[in-house]
C-alpha cells in the first residue's frame, strides 16, 4: 500500500501520541487525547497525517484562525525520515491553509533542534528574529 496523506480522525489519537513519542517531538501539556479530539472537533481539517501500510508515520497541524495560518507538530517517524515526507506534509499543510484564505503563515519550531531548524530554513521559510513569543499555559 502506498503512503497516503490524509486528514486525521479521532480514531488516530492514540497512534498520533505514539508517533510524537517515537519521533522524539518535544512534549507539551496538550499532548493528550482530550486536546487532540478537541482540535479535530473544532477544526476537522487541521490535523494532517501520513499513513504507510495502516501505520501513522507523520503528522502536521495546520490551523487557521481567520487571521494567520499556524503550523505545529510536524513530526516524522524515524523509519520514514530522509525520504521527503516532512516536505510533503508541509506542502500539504501550506496548500490546505491557502485554500482557507491564509495569506500569512507561521510555524512554531523548537530552536534547540538543529535538524528542525535546518529543515525549515531549507524549506524556504524565513526565521523571524525581531519578535519574541510569549506563552501562557
Amino acid at each position: 500500500m502506498p503512503l497516503t496523506i490524509r486528514t486525521g480522525r479521532a480514531s488516530d489519537v492514540d497512534a498520533l501520541l505514539l508517533l510524537w513519542t517515537e519521533a522524539d517531538a518535544e512534549p507539551t501539556h496538550t499532548d493528550d487525547a482530550t486536546s487532540l479530539v478537541t482540535l479535530m472537533e473544532r477544526d476537522p481539517r487541521a490535523m494532517i497525517v501520513a499513513e504507510d501500510d495502516h501505520r501513522l508515520v507523520g503528522s502536521v497541524i495546520a490551523a487557521w484562525d481567520g487571521w494567520r495560518g499556524s503550523i505545529y507538530r510536524l513530526a516524522v517517524a524515524p523509519s520514514h525520515r530522509r525520504l521527503g515526507l516532512a516536505r510533503r506534509l508541509l506542502q500539504h499543510a501550506e496548500a490546505c491553509l491557502s485554500e482557507q484564505g491564509a495569506a500569512r503563515l507561521q510555524a512554531i519550531v523548537v530552536e534547540t533542534e538543529p535538524l528542525a531548524t535546518a529543515f525549515w530554513t531549507a524549506s524556504g521559510w524565513d526565521r523571524q528574529v525581531e519578535r519574541i513569543r510569549f506563552v501562557k499555559g
